[in-house]
């Protein structure tokens, strides 16, 4: 059979997503692509550019190509040249390429997440049209029978509405309705102990403009990238992250996390000062980008244990509300991306629903539980806690600390597990 041939006989499905961020979005995009007729229920009832940085990864950002994003996204986006790994006192460990910079066909971007979030909005209904996007409606369960499924969303005043379709794809997040229906006794997320405070700030480029910082270790860590371009002020907006440690039992996992009502509420820079208000490193003055914030926002780092499925009949789970996990390695939104292009790319095989279902799950599920589990253990920043635990004074010659070769070692070992190109 050509492949032609192939095409024309997979069977195009109507196919209900629940969640309007960046993997439902994404999913939606590649799904449509394919021919598929797509709905989407979204729980916020107004779309806004809200949050700050993400990083995005070339893997995924080839996806964002191959969906038709990625020039238009170029243009508001910085194209990260390196990340790298320093101390607290603002010593270089290692520098690891990135991108295109690293020889990647396709950039690392790192830019503002609600301007992601918009921009793949407004694509979609661009693509798919207003009347299949349904904003202030949180789908709440899902019934099924042999042949359908039929989604209870809830609207602002309490109204119910029914949406039926040939399958649902849950990428309604960590605090996922779908994913509790069918693990209700899981409880709440997992948390390890540390909070996070993320704001922006407007300063003089740092370094070469493009690059991604991460200083400190496990206790207290500094990270900070660019994620627009400069001004014509000569200033430039940059995303910023101070990891406090408050709990020193809650190592991989063990604690339970803090209320959601505590979740993303507002910072308080009283909190960071006594930790970070002597950083002041060569190439950045750190306590005068805490002060310069424009917005800050604290929650506890979280993440949930792998599951042993995610496919239940005609429902499956995407990104977050399938593998959350620790904001390390810029895993978070590439992962979402990955997923939309495997479910969208299984789905277009001359498969029945519930293998291609299987397929994507079987190719996603165990490389996320492995990222989860490497997240755990500090993934890529263990090189910090090991330079911080032989030299918490500094350094004068790195080598007299640490081996290159087990720095090699700790990244080759992430990157492989986390879906890089290696070597």
């Amino acid at each position: 059979m050509t492949q032609t041939q192939t095409q024309q006989r997979t069977q195009k499905r109507n196919i209900l997503i629940s969640g309007g961020g960046i993997g439902g979005l994404c999913t939606a995009l590649a799904l449509h692509a394919k021919g598929h007729h797509v709905t989407l229920c979204e729980a916020t009832e107004t779309l806004k550019p809200l949050g700050v940085g993400i990083n995005v990864l070339p893997h995924a950002v080839a996806v964002l190509d191959e969906i038709g994003v990625l020039d238009s996204l170029r243009k508001i986006a910085v194209e990260t040249s390196a990340l790298i790994f320093a101390n607290r006192h603002g010593q270089t460990i290692y520098k690891d390429p990135r991108g295109t910079s690293a020889g990647y066909s396709h950039p690392q971007l790192s830019i503002h997440r609600g301007q992601l979030q918009m921009h793949l909005w407004e694509e979609v209904v661009k693509r798919i049209g207003q009347q299949h996007l349904h904003l202030g409606q949180k789908i709440r369960s899902v019934t099924q029978s042999a042949d359908h499924i039929t989604a209870t969303a809830v609207l602002p005043d309490g109204t119910e509405v029914q949406h039926t379709a040939d399958f649902l794809i849950a990428a309604d997040g960590i605090h996922s309705a779908i994913r509790k229906q069918f693990y209700p006794d899981e409880g709440a997320p997992k948390w390890n102990g540390m909070m996070m405070w993320r704001g922006t700030s407007r300063v003089k480029p740092f370094l070469d403009g493009r690059s991604m910082v991460q200083a400190g270790h496990r206790r207290a860590k500094f990270v900070v990238y660019p994620i627009e371009a400069p001004s014509a002020d000569g200033l430039q907006l940059i995303n910023w992250i101070c990891d406090r440690r408050l709990r020193e039992d809650g190592f991989g996992g063990a604690l339970t996390a803090p209320s959601r009502e505590d979740w993303n509420q507002q910072g308080d820079l009283n909190d960071l000062l006594p930790t970070f208000g002597e950083w002041k490193f060569e190439w950045l003055d750190i306590p005068e980008v805490l002060h310069g914030a424009t917005q800050l926002f604290e929650w506890p780092m979280v993440d949930r244990d792998p599951l042993p499925r995610w496919r239940h009949d005609r429902v499956t789970l995407l990104g977050d509300a399938a593998h959350p996990m620790y904001p390390i390695g810029s895993n978070g939104a590439t992962q979402a991306i990955l997923d939309a292009k495997c479910i969208a790319d299984a789905l277009d095989r001359d498969l029945p629903l519930e293998a291609a279902l299987d397929e994507y799950e079987s190719q996603r599920r165990p490389m996320c539980a492995d990222i989860v589990r490497l997240n755990r253990q500090e993934g890529l920043d263990a090189i910090l806690d090991v330079v911080e635990e032989r030299s918490p004074n500094g350094f004068a010659k790195l080598e007299d600390v640490i081996d290159p070769d087990e720095i090699k070692g700790i990244v080759t070992t992430y990157k492989k597990a986390a879906g890089h190109r290696v070597g």
